[in-house]
C-alpha cells in the first residue's frame, strides 16, 4: 500500500490566524471563484514533497529523520511575503513565502537526502519551502495585486513532520506520521 506523504514544519495558531487574514485580503484578486483556499488549521511550511511512498519507506523515512537532525538546531523562519506560481502543468497556488535562510535550505536539503536514501524518487527541481493558502487551476483567473500584502510574520522551525495527505470532501486531510523535535 503507497500513501501521500510530505514534510513539514507546523505552523502555531497564533502564527496562522493573521496569515489567514493575509489570505482573506486576496479573495478580492481571485476574479472566477477559482482559488480553493486551505483552512488556516491545515496551514504548514511544507519543506519536501515525498509523493506516494510505502509504509516500510514510513518507518525507514522516521529513522533516517532522527539520525539525520538530532543535532539540527531550531531556528525561526521569516513568513515575510505572499507570492502566486505556477507549481507543475497542471497546478498555480497563493503562498506565504520565506526570505532567504540559510537554516531553511539546509534544512529542506536535509530532508531531500533523508528522502533520497529512503529509496523515493525525489524530483522537485524548482520547488521552494512555502506554506500554502490556496490551490488553483493552472488556467485561472487570478489576478495578481499590483502590490502584495506583507505579512511580517515569523514561526518556529521547532519540529519536523510527516504528514500523510488524503483527499478530502472540503481539501487535502493532513494526518500527522511522526514528527522530530529540532533541538533547542
Amino acid at each position: 500500500m503507497k500513501i501521500r506523504t510530505f514534510f513539514a514544519l507546523p505552523i502555531p495558531e497564533r502564527i496562522s490566524r493573521p496569515l489567514s487574514d493575509c489570505a482573506d485580503t486576496l479573495c478580492e484578486f481571485d476574479r472566477g471563484l477559482d482559488a480553493h483556499w486551505v483552512d488556516s488549521s491545515n496551514y504548514h511550511l511544507t519543506l519536501c514533497f515525498l509523493g506516494d511512498v510505502s509504509l516500510e519507506q514510513v518507518s525507514e523515512l522516521e529513522q533516517l529523520a532522527r539520525e539525520e537532525l538530532k543535532q539540527q538546531p531550531a531556528f525561526m523562519v521569516p513568513l515575510d511575503c505572499l507570492g502566486y506560481y505556477r507549481a507543475n502543468p497542471r497546478l498555480s497556488v497563493l503562498a506565504a513565502l520565506p526570505s532567504q535562510h540559510e537554516s531553511l535550505d539546509t534544512l529542506h536539503q536535509h530532508m531531500v537526502n533523508i528522502a533520497k536514501k529512503a529509496g523515493v524518487r525525489y524530483d522537485e527541481r524548482d520547488f521552494k519551502p512555502h506554506v500554502t493558502l490556496a490551490r488553483l487551476p493552472a488556467q485561472n483567473r487570478f489576478e495578481v495585486p499590483d502590490s502584495w500584502p506583507e505579512p511580517g510574520l515569523t514561526t518556529p522551525a521547532d519540529s519536523v513532520v510527516l504528514y500523510q495527505s488524503r483527499p478530502g470532501e472540503r481539501g487535502s486531510i493532513y494526518t500527522p506520521l511522526f514528527d522530530v523535535s529540532l533541538s533547542a
